[in-house]
C-alpha cells in the first residue's frame, strides 16, 4: 500500500498552494507591491521570529506575480549572496540577461542592470530575505537600488525580511532617508494555528490520514520551542521514516524522534557560515568559553593573523544572528572581560 502521496510536503522549502493563517499579511504585501504596475514604488520592511511565514508568504506572493501580472520578481538570501557585487549580478542574471560572473565592477553590472530595466519596461520587486547579513558588511546595495527609479519609467521596490524588528536602526543614515518602507510584522503562530498548517501539510504528504494525537504532539513541539513551523515539520518528516514500514503515522512513531529534532535555524545559520565566521564557530563548537584575547590568539594560531578589531566585527555579526553570546565582567581589577561562547542548542525532549 502506498504510504506518501507527497513526500516532499514535509520539506520546509515545499511551497504549498495555500498559507494558512497568512492571508491577511499576504493580501496587504501583494497590494502594495501591485502598485508598481501604476508606478508606484513602496518598499517593504517584514519581521519576526524564525520560521512563522515571512519567507514562504514572499514567494507565494512572487508566485501569483509572475503568474498573473506584470511584474517581474526576484528572491535573493543575502546568506548566499552576500556582496553588492554578487546580489546586483544575480539580479541581472535572473532578468535573462547574460552577464559574466568575474570581471566586471560593481558600476558596471549597475549600468547594466538599469539599462535592461529600461529594455523591459515591467515593474521589479526584489526580496532581499536575511537582509541583516548585509548591514554588518556592505551597505552601498541598498542604496545602489533606491537610485535605480531615478533613472526608470517602471518602478523598483525592494522587500526585506529580517528576524529582527530594530534592524534597521544600523542602516546608514543616506539610506534610511531615502528608504520609504512600510512595516510588516508577522506575529508568532498559536497552537491552533500550528496544527492547521501541519494538517494541511499531512493531506498533501500522506494517502493515509495519520493516526488522532499525531498533529498535536508535533504542533506542541514546536510552539514550545519557539514557534518555528520548520521544527514540527522536521517532527513529521523523521517519524514518517519510521511509519512507512507500518503503512501509518502515529503516535508512537512520532514520540519516538521528539528527542532527535535539532534546532533547524541553527544548522541552517552554521551551514552558511564563510571564511572567518566559519572558523570562529569551528574554534567555539565544543562549547569552551573564551576571553576575547584568548579567542584571538587561538584564531591567529589556527588560521593565521587577524587584527583584534576585525576579529571583533565578526563576533559581534555572530552574536547578532544569534550563534554566539557574549558577556561582560567588570570584577576584574584590570577592567572589563569579554566572555564568549557558541550558544548551545537545545535538545528537545
Amino acid at each position: 500500500m502506498q504510504f506518501f502521496k507527497n513526500q516532499e510536503a514535509l520539506s520546509p522549502e515545499y511551497l504549498p498552494e495555500i498559507l494558512p493563517h497568512r492571508e491577511a499579511q499576504i493580501k496587504y504585501i501583494a497590494d502594495i507591491l501591485s502598485r508598481t504596475t501604476k508606478g508606484l514604488s513602496q518598499n517593504i520592511f517584514i519581521f519576526g521570529s524564525p520560521g512563522i511565514g515571512k519567507t514562504a508568504s514572499i514567494k507565494f506572493i512572487f508566485r501569483q506575480f509572475q503568474e498573473y501580472s506584470n511584474i517581474d520578481t526576484i528572491y535573493i538570501n543575502t546568506w548566499d549572496y552576500n556582496t553588492p557585487l554578487a546580489i546586483l549580478t544575480k539580479i541581472v542574471i535572473s532578468l535573462n540577461y547574460p552577464i559574466p560572473r568575474r570581471g566586471l565592477s560593481k558600476d558596471e553590472v549597475l549600468e547594466k542592470l538599469i539599462e535592461v530595466l529600461k529594455k523591459l519596461k515591467k515593474g521589479l520587486v526584489i526580496c532581499l530575505d536575511e537582509v541583516d547579513q548585509l548591514f554588518s558588511k556592505d551597505q552601498s546595495v541598498l542604496y545602489d537600488l533606491l537610485r535605480i527609479n531615478q533613472y526608470v519609467d517602471m518602478p523598483v521596490c525592494i522587500v526585506m525580511i529580517s528576524n529582527y524588528k530594530d534592524i534597521l536602526l544600523k542602516l546608514e543614515p543616506r539610506i534610511q532617508s531615502s528608504l520609504n518602507v512600510e512595516e510588516v510584522e508577522f506575529k508568532p503562530y498559536t497552537l491552533e494555528e500550528m496544527k492547521d498548517i501541519l494538517n494541511e501539510r499531512c493531506k498533501e504528504a500522506f494517502v493515509e490520514k495519520p493516526e488522532e494525537g499525531v498533529v498535536l504532539i508535533c504542533a506542541n513541539h514546536a510552539i514550545t520551542r519557539g514557534g518555528d513551523v520548520r521544527i514540527g515539520l522536521e517532527c513529521l518528516r523523521k517519524a514518517s521514516i519510521i511509519a512507512e514500514h507500518d503503512g501509518k503515522l502515529k503516535v508512537e512513531h512520532v514520540r519516538k524522534v521528539l528527542n532527535q529534532i535539532k534546532s533547524v535555524k541553527m544548522d541552517l545559520m552554521k551551514s552558511n557560515l564563510q571564511g572567518v565566521e566559519k572558523n570562529l564557530v569551528d574554534i567555539l563548537s565544543n562549547y569552551k568559553t573564551f576571553t576575547s584575547t584568548e579567542l584571538w590568539k587561538e584564531y591567529c594560531d589556527r588560521f593565521g593573523g587577524i587584527s583584534q578589531n576585525a576579529l571583533t566585527e565578526h563576533i559581534k555579526r555572530l552574536q547578532q544572528i544569534g550563534l554566539i553570546s557574549i558577556k561582560e565582567s567588570r570584577k576584574e581589577s584590570r577592567g572589563r572581560k569579554v566572555f564568549i561562547r557558541l550558544m548551545k542548542r537545545k535538545k528537545f525532549k
